[in-house]
C-alpha cells in the first residue's frame, strides 16, 4: 500500500531532518537502504538534494557479495553520515576480520534505520565496541526509528547537551501484561531496550491502548505509538477505510475528553515516553500475538530461538513465527529452515531446548516447532520471509517439514471441563420424561413373518438343505446359478439337480472320512464349487467355514489369515481346488505358514460318481449349520454360530422382503465368504428359487465393466454389490459412459441396487454412482443401502417398488437423508439442522427393516431403551440372529450379552442382540406398505471404533476436518 505526501509535507520533513541531522552542503553521505522508500528516500534522495549533498549508494546485490562495500565506501570517500540497518551491521562483524587498514574517524553521525527490529540493541553495541578501534567515535551512534507511515520521529542527535542514551531492563512478564515493570539484568526473562531519540521537532506523540477506544495509557503501561505532526503522510492512497481508522485517530483520556482537536497518526509501534521525555520502542502492531489474554511480540520470540545456538541447526534470518486460533485461542507457531548437514536428532534436540527456553522466557507455550528444508520458505518482495504467506502454506499442508515437533498439551490450557455425567436415571423418570417431551420409545419393527400369506413351499422344511433336495426332485431342471468370467461369458451353470448331485459326491467323501459335527473348512474362489461344497458338508453332518484363498502374489499377508481361520475354526479338514491345494503346500507358503501343520486338506476337483448312502438328519433346527468368520474394522477376527432355524429364517425374511421368486433374476457382486454376501450367493437362491447371476468382485479388476455390462444384458432388475465394487466402477468407469452406451449398455431395467455393507451408508459414494450412471439410465432412485452386523448379517434392506406392487407403491418409502449436528453426537444427542448448516453431517436410512426383525435404541451404560431421536446403541431381535462368537479360546463368556441381553427396564422379557453399532430411529411422516408412518433407521458408526475424549465420544467419520488438519500441521 502506498502513503499519500503533499508538497508541503514532504518540505516540512526534509527540514525537519536536516535540523535534526544537522545537515550541511557538500557532505558525503553512504546510504546502504533502498534509495526508493521510506528512510533510504528520504535521507538518500529528497534530504541531500534539498542540502546539496554527496550521496554514494549502495545496493542490496552488492552488500550481499561484500558485506565491508559500505565501511570500504565510507574509508575512501571520508563519508560523514551513513545510514544501514542493524543487519548491515551484523555482516559487517562477520568480515571485518579479513578486511585492514579501515577508518571511520570520518563520521559523525551514524543513523540505524532498522524497521524489523529497532528496540534490539546487541548489533549496536557489538559494531561500536569492535569499530572503536578503527576510529569509530561513541558519541556518533545514534538509533532512529523510522516506521512507514509517519516516516522519521524519533532522533538522538549526536550533540553536546542531548541527554545520553537510556536503558531499560524490563519484565517479559510484564510487557505480556502491557505494563512496565523494570526487573535486573541478571535474569534471562528481561528485555533490554535502548531509547530511540527524543521526538523531532515540530511533532507531539503519545501512547494508547492498543484495542477499542484510543484511550491515553497511563506513565507505567505500554500501548500504541501514535504522533501528531506537519510533516507526515496524510492517507493511505486510494484506502479511504483504512485512513480513517490509522490517519485520524483522536486519543481521549479516561473520562473521554479528547486530547486535541487535531488528529494523531498510529505507528503500529508498541512502546512508552520515559524520563526526559525519550521514546523507548518494544515490539509492532505486526509481529503481536495475544494468547490466553496475554501479548506477545513475535520478534522476541524470533530472539529467544536464535540464543539457542542456532547456527548449527537453522539458518539466523530465516525463522517466521505466527499464532493461528486453535480451539478458541491463539496458539504459537515457529517455522525455521533446517541446515542440510543438521542431522535429524540434532535437531530435535536443539528443538526441545528452543520449546523449554520459550516457556521459561515468555512464559508461553508453543503449539508447533517444525523446521523445513533450506530456502524453501516464501521470500518477501524485499528480502526476509513472508509471514502471511508461511502462515497460509502451514494451515493448508503445504509446507512439507523435515522435523515437527508439536506441544499441544503444553498450550492448549482452555479445554473444556469434562462433561460430567449425571447419575443414573431411574426407569420411572425415563418414562415419565420421554412422555412429557411427547416422545414414544425408539423401537420398530419390520413385517409380522406369521401374518404375510404366500406361497412359499420351502417353509414346511425345516433345513435348508431338505430344500435343495426337493427342489432337484420338484424342478430338476430349473437353473439356479450362472457364473461369469472377466470377458463376460458363462463360466459354469447349475441346476437344482446338478448342484444337488455335486453336493452328493462331496459328501459321500466326506462320510467315510469324518464324523458328524466335525469342522470343515472350505477354500475355494468364487464360484459353484463353493456352494456344492457347503452343501456337501449339510448332506454330511458337518460344519462348514468358508474362508478366503490366498492371494498368490501376496502369500505373506493372506496366508496367516487363512490358517488363522482354519485354527481357529478348529477345522478338522481343508476341501479346495487342486490349484489351491499346492499352494498351500508350496515352498513360497512355507516362508510364511508352517505348511506341517495343516489339517487333512482334500481336492474336490475329481471326486467320484459316488451317492451318498444316507443323508445327515439334524435333531433339531437349533444345532450348528455354519460357521461365519470375518475381521472387524478393529482388525478383530470374529466367528459367529449360525444354527439351522436362524438359517432358515434368514432366507425366508430375505426373500419377502425383496419379493424373490423362482422366475426372477438378480445380479450379485460380492464376495461370498461372510455376512450377507454369503447368504446371497449360497443360501437365498435354494430356498426361493430364483436365478443368481454371480459376478466375482476380482474379476472386475481386469474388466470394470463386467458386473454392469452382464445388468444391461440379462436385464436384472434387482442387484446387489459391495461398496468397493461401487467405487471400482465410479473410478474407472466415470469417463467411459459414452463408451458403454455404444456397447448397448443399459441400466434402465433396475429397479434396485442395493448396497452390502456392515457400515454406515456411505452418501457421497452411492450419490457419484447414481450421476455418473445416470447417462445410462439408471434411476436416481435405484441405488439403496443395506445394515447389518456379525450378531445379525440382514437387518435392513431397501427394495424399491418391487415386481408385481410396484405400481401401487406397496414396498415401502425411498430412503431419507437427514442432516445432523456433528457436536450435538459428541454428547450422545441427536439434533436436526438444515442442508449445509455449519457442522452438520449427512447421515441416509440404512434401509427397510426386515420382515420378523425388530429394532431399538439402547443405552450403552444403562441399558434402558431411549426416546426417538436419541443415539444409542442398536439393538435387534430376529429368529435369524446368529447364536454366539465361537472362538477358540473359550471367551465366550465374556461376549455372551451381545447375544442375549434384556432392557434394564421397560420390556425386560424380550432378548436382544447387541449389534455394536450407535445409531437412532427417527418416525417419518411417510407410510409404508400397511399405512403406518415409517420408522427410519440411521446409523452413525461402530461403537468399538468411537473415541471417548474427556466425557466426549468421537465418531472417526465425523472427526474427519479435525484429524485432516492435524495431518496437515
Amino acid at each position: 500500500m502506498g502513503i499519500t505526501v503533499s508538497h508541503s509535507v514532504m518540505l516540512a520533513h526534509c527540514h525537519a531532518l536536516t535540523q535534526a541531522c544537522g545537515y550541511t552542503e557538500a557532505e558525503t553521505i553512504t546510504n546502504v537502504l533502498d534509495f526508493k522508500r521510506e528512510a533510504g528516500l528520504w535521507h538518500g534522495v529528497l534530504a541531500s538534494v534539498m542540502n546539496r549533498m554527496h550521496v554514494i549508494s549502495i545496493p542490496y546485490s552488492l552488500m550481499k557479495v561484500n558485506p565491508l562495500s559500505w565501511i570500504q565506501k565510507v574509508h575512501t570517500y571520508k563519508a560523514r553520515v551513513a545510514v544501514v540497518k542493524s543487519r548491515d551491521m551484523h555482516w559487517s562483524l562477520l568480515a571485518q576480520r579479513d578486511q585492514r587498514d579501515i577508518s571511520l574517524s570520518s563520521l559523525r553521525m551514524l543513523i540505524v534505520a532498522d524497521g524489523a527490529n529497532p528496540w534490539s540493541i546487541s548489533s549496536c553495541d557489538a559494531f561500536l565496541n569492535v569499530f572503536q578501534a578503527r576510529g569509530l567515535r561513541p558519541e556518533i551512534h545514534m538509533v532512529v526509528n523510522i516506521p512507514p507511515k509517519p516516516y522519521a520521529f524519533f532522533l538522538r542527535p549526536p550533540e553536546m547537551g542531548v541527554p545520553p542514551p537510556g536503558k531499560a531492563v524490563l519484565s517479559m512478564g510484564g510487557l505480556s501484561h502491557s505494563v512496565i515493570r523494570v526487573d535486573t539484568e541478571e535474569k534471562l526473562s528481561v528485555l533490554t531496550v535502548q531509547d530511540v531519540g527524543q521526538i523531532m521537532p515540530g511533532a507531539l506523540v503519545c501512547v494508547v491502548r492498543v484495542e477499542g477506544t484510543p484511550y491515553l495509557c497511563k506513565t507505567d503501561e505500554v500501548g500504541e505509538i501514535c504522533v501528531n505532526s506537519g510533516s507526515t503522510g496524510v492517507a493511505y492512497y486510494g484506502l479511504p477505510g483504512m485512513t480513517k481508522n490509522i490517519f485520524e485517530t483522536i486519543p481521549v483520556t479516561s473520562s473521554g475528553i479528547p486530547v486535541s482537536d487535531r488528529p494523531f497518526t498510529r505507528t503500529s509501534l508498541l512502546g512508552f515516553v520515559g524520563p526526559d521525555n525519550l521514546v523507548f520502542v518494544v515490539g509492532k502492531m505486526d509481529g503481536l500475538m495475544v494468547v490466553s489474554g496475554r501479548r506477545h511480540n513475535a520478534d522476541d520470540v524470533v530472539a529467544t530461538a536464535l540464543a539457542v545456538e542456532p547456527m548449527k541447526f537453522v539458518y539466523r534470518g530465516r525463522i517466521a513465527v505466527f499464532s493461528l486460533s486453535v480451539l478458541h485461542d491463539e496458539r504459537i507457531v515457529v517455522v525455521a529452515e533446517q541446515r542440510p548437514d543438521a542431522s535429524e536428532e540434532d535437531s530435535f534436540q536443539w528443538m526441545s531446548r528452543v520449546l523449554q527456553a520459550i516457556d521459561s522466557i515468555h512464559q508461553v507455550g508453543v503449539y508447533c516447532l517444525a523446521l523445513v528444508p533450506a530456502n524453501t520458505l516464501p521470500k518477501a518482495p524485499l528480502g526476509g520471509i513472508h509471514i502471511s504467506e508461511t502462515k497460509q502454506r502451514f494451515l493448508e499442508g503445504a509446507l512439507h517439514p523435515c522435523n515437527v515437533l508439536m506441544c499441544p498439551h503444553t498450550c492448549v490450557t482452555n479445554l473444556p471441563k469434562p462433561r460430567q455425567k449425571q447419575p443414573e436415571v431411574g426407569p420411572a423418570s425415563m418414562i415419565v420424561g420421554n412422555l412429557v417431551a411427547g416422545k414414544r420409545i425408539a423401537q420398530a419393527c419390520g413385517r409380522d413373518v406369521a401374518q404375510l400369506e404366500d406361497n412359499d413351499q420351502a417353509r414346511k422344511f425345516l433345513y435348508i438343505q431338505d430344500v435343495l433336495q426337493w427342489r432337484a426332485q420338484a424342478t430338476p431342471d430349473h437353473p439356479l446359478f450362472l457364473v461369469l468370467n472377466a470377458k463376460g461369458t458363462v463360466a459354469s451353470t447349475a441346476s437344482c439337480l446338478q448342484l444337488h448331485k455335486r453336493a452328493e459326491r462331496v459328501a459321500a467323501a466326506l462320510m467315510g472320512r469324518l464324523n458328524t459335527g466335525d469342522h470343515v473348512a472350505l477354500v475355494y474362489p468364487p464360484g459353484i464349487e463353493l456352494i456344492a461344497t457347503f452343501y456337501g458338508c449339510l448332506y454330511a453332518g458337518c460344519v462348514p467355514v468358508t474362508v478366503r484363498p490366498p492371494h498368490p502374489q501376496n502369500l505373506a499377508t493372506t496366508l496367516p489369515t487363512v490358517k488363522m481361520i482354519v485354527e481357529v475354526s478348529k477345522s478338522v479338514c481343508i476341501l479346495t481346488t487342486q490349484a489351491i491345494m499346492k499352494l498351500l503346500k508350496s515352498k513360497e507358503a512355507a516362508v510364511a505358514v508352517d505348511t506341517k501343520s495343516w489339517p487333512m486338506v482334500l481336492d474336490t476337483d475329481d471326486l467320484p460318481r459316488k451317492k451318498s448312502s444316507q443323508m445327515y438328519k439334524p435333531p433339531t433346527p437349533e444345532m450348528l449349520a455354519y460357521l461365519d468368520f470375518s475381521v472387524s474394522t478393529t482388525g478383530i477376527l470374529a466367528g459367529v454360530k449360525m444354527s439351522h432355524a436362524a438359517t432358515s429364517a434368514l432366507c425366508r425374511s430375505i426373500k419377502l422382503q425383496c419379493e424373490l421368486y423362482p422366475s426372477r433374476q438378480i445380479a450379485i457382486c460380492l464376495d461370498p465368504y461372510c455376512g450377507l454376501g454369503f447368504a446371497l450367493w449360497c443360501l437365498c437362491s435354494v430356498y426361493s428359487g430364483h436365478q443368481s447371476i454371480l459376478v466375482p468382485p476380482l474379476e472386475l479388476e481386469s474388466n470394470a465393466s463386467l458386473w454392469l455390462a452382464a445388468v444391461s444384458q440379462y436385464k436384472v432388475r434387482v442387484t446387489f454389490c459391495s461398496y468397493s465394487v461401487m467405487e471400482m466402477c465410479t473410478k474407472g468407469l466415470g469417463s467411459q459412459t459414452e463408451a458403454l452406451r455404444l456397447r448397448n449398455v443399459n441400466l434402465s431395467c433396475v429397479r434396485t441396487c442395493m448396497v452390502v455393507a456392515e457400515e454406515r451408508p456411505r452418501i457421497a459414494l452411492t450419490q457419484s454412482f447414481s450421476k455418473i450412471f445416470k447417462d445410462l439410465g439408471l434411476s436416481s432412485r435405484a441405488v439403496s443401502t443395506t445394515f447389518g452386523c456379525r450378531v445379525n448379517v440382514a437387518i435392513c434392506l431397501q427394495p424399491n417398488r418391487l415386481g408385481k406392487l410396484a405400481e401401487q407403491g406397496t414396498a415401502g418409502p425411498d430412503p431419507t437423508t437427514v442432516y445432523v449436528d456433528m457436536r450435538a453426537l459428541r454428547h450422545d444427542r441427536v439434533r436436526l439442522v438444515e442442508r449445509g448448516s455449519p457442522h452438520s453431517l449427512p447421515l441416509m436410512e440404512s434401509g427397510k427393516i426386515l420382515p420378523g426383525v425388530k429394532v431399538i435404541i439402547a443405552n450403552t451404560e444403562t441399558k434402558g431403551p431411549l426416546g426417538d431421536s436419541h443415539l444409542g446403541e442398536v439393538w435387534v431381535s430376529s429368529p435369524h440372529n446368529a447364536t454366539g462368537y465361537y472362538t477358540v479360546y473359550g471367551e465366550e463368556a465374556l461376549h455372551a450379552d451381545h447375544f442375549n441381553t434384556k432392557l434394564s427396564f421397560g420390556d425386560t422379557q424380550t432378548v436382544w442382540a447387541r449389534t455394536g453399532y450407535l445409531g437412532f430411529l427417527r418416525r417419518t411422516d411417510l407410510t409404508d406398505a400397511s399405512g403406518e408412518r415409517h420408522d427410519a433407521l440411521y446409523v452413525v458408526g461402530s461403537l468399538d471404533e468411537t473415541l471417548e475424549l474427556r466425557g466426549m465420544r468421537y465418531h472417526p467419520l465425523t472427526s474427519r476436518p479435525l484429524s485432516s488438519d492435524l495431518t496437515r500441521a
